[in-house]
């Protein structure tokens, strides 16, 4: 009696799911805009550390016989009216902007995500006092508070600093261009801080009363944990796209507030001051003006078009 032998089943490879920043990236990397701005943050970014090294002159090295040269190869976005080489310059304003933008979202993303979350998750009183700071900061023009900060606290600052050198003797205390930071560091922060907290506790409200933060609290986690844990890394996605944002932002209002005189003052570069120099004389030396203004133009576009695109591909249901 013959037997039929049985047919054999195929052996089906399970699959690893797919995670959401690796999905997340994928989808990135279609957006050809996307993709150009992160390019142009990248380039921003490796100029920011490493230009400064790479410039063929130094940022603050004068030659008063070449003063306002056209862009050249020797000089390629020309010199301004101290024969200072303008190609340097922005190379180092770059790592001031970047400098400024991080430290500046860096401590407002840290006020906010604390202040939102507990505003959020535990509501009630607390978060009617995070509420009306909120709002309080958000309905002062920037300008203002920024113009009063520096107004008020510069010069008890420069003067404090000037005292510790005359009792010291440490050259630390003669540059004033931590003060120009410090000041620069503190109001940004002090202004960048409310969208942030709002975004957060928006996206703790929706969370907090999701089954597996019922199901952490009945096991009696605390309210610490389930937060650090549970609720923050679940609010991560919109608050990413909110930080690629800000940090666009950062950059143009500090050079918006160099570009008034209330932020980094000469001789230390900035895109803002530059602006304003060249804003001087642009009808003669056209370049002072159109060298910074266009880096900083593509920085922000690039920072538009990297953020736009994070929102799509962290939240794929709101793409268009």
């Amino acid at each position: 009696m013959s037997v039929i032998p049985m047919a054999s089943t195929p052996d089906f490879k399970e699959e690893p799911p797919v995670s959401l920043w690796r999905d997340a990236w994928y989808r990135l990397r279609r957006n050809r805009l996307a993709v150009f701005g992160l390019g142009i943050v990248v380039l921003l970014a490796f100029t920011a550390l490493f230009g400064p090294y790479l410039t063929p002159f130094d940022f603050l090295s004068q030659n008063l016989d070449a003063r306002n040269m056209a862009p050249s190869l020797t000089h390629l976005f020309g010199t301004d009216d101290l024969g200072r080489d303008v190609f340097s310059r922005v190379v180092y304003g770059t790592r001031t902007a970047f400098l400024v933008a991080i430290v500046v979202t860096a401590i407002a993303v840290v006020i906010g995500v604390t202040l939102g979350a507990m505003a959020g998750f535990f509501g009630g009183w607390l978060d009617r006092i995070v509420m009306w700071l909120t709002d309080m900061t958000m309905s002062i023009p920037n300008l203002l508070l920024v113009v009063v900060i520096n107004a008020s606290l510069k010069s008890p600052i420069s003067s404090w600093m000037e005292s510790r050198y005359l009792a010291t003797l440490n050259p630390f205390y003669r540059e004033t261009i931590w003060v120009d930071f410090l000041l620069v560091f503190g109001s940004m922060a002090l202004i960048s801080w409310p969208p942030y907290a709002r975004l957060v506790r928006a996206q703790v409200l929706s969370i907090r009363s999701r089954p597996y933060i019922t199901a952490a609290q009945a096991l009696g986690l605390t309210n610490r944990i389930i937060l650090m844990r549970y609720v923050v890394p679940n609010a991560l996605g919109p608050l990413i796209v909110a930080v690629s944002a800000g940090l666009g932002t950062a950059m143009v209002l500090e050079s918006a507030f160099s570009f008034l005189g209330v932020g980094v003052n000469p001789p230390t570069p900035s895109w803002g001051n530059m602006i304003s120099d060249g804003l001087r004389v642009w009808q003669h030396y056209p370049h002072l003006l159109a060298a910074p203004a266009a880096v900083l133009g593509l920085a922000s576009v690039a920072f538009s078009f990297l953020g736009d695109g994070l929102n799509d591909a962290l939240n794929p249901r709101g793409a268009k």
